[in-house]
């Protein structure tokens, strides 16, 4: 299993940027995935998450400015992250949990590190003020 993560750049404050994460050795419609990011300095956190239903999940501090949504015949799941501050500015990275349409469960699984087995490599989002 790979998750390519892709789409990082530098942009200004309030403008938008789109990541993908594409997935081979999976079937995205079967499984969770997330965004997380790291700040420099700072540890790993949750941004995004997707459930198998296609329901989501979002930080409160990205709630109303990022999208996560994935395109089931490409196997790719995508972050669509607008109205960006200097705050946003950190690695992105993906992840897959490998549990198999698992039942819907409660925010706090997805946002969860250890629930996910697979990671992309990260990709840097650097927003200029």
């Amino acid at each position: 299993v790979q998750l390519q993560a892709s789409g990082g750049g530098l942009v200004q404050a309030g403008g938008s940027l789109s990541l993908s994460c594409a997935v081979s050795g999976r079937n995205v419609i079967n499984y969770a995935m997330a965004w997380f990011r790291q700040a420099p300095g700072k540890e790993r956190e949750f941004a995004a998450g997707i459930r198998p239903s296609g329901s989501t999940i979002y930080a409160d501090s990205v709630k109303g400015r990022f999208t996560i949504s994935r395109d089931n015949a490409k196997d790719t799941v995508y972050l669509l992250m607008n109205s960006l501050t200097p705050e946003d500015t950190a690695v992105y990275y993906c992840a897959l949990d490998n549990l198999f349409r698992p039942s819907n469960r409660g925010s706090n699984y997805y946002s969860d590190q250890l629930t996910y087995d697979y990671w992309g490599q990260g990709t840097q989002v650097t927003v200029s003020s």
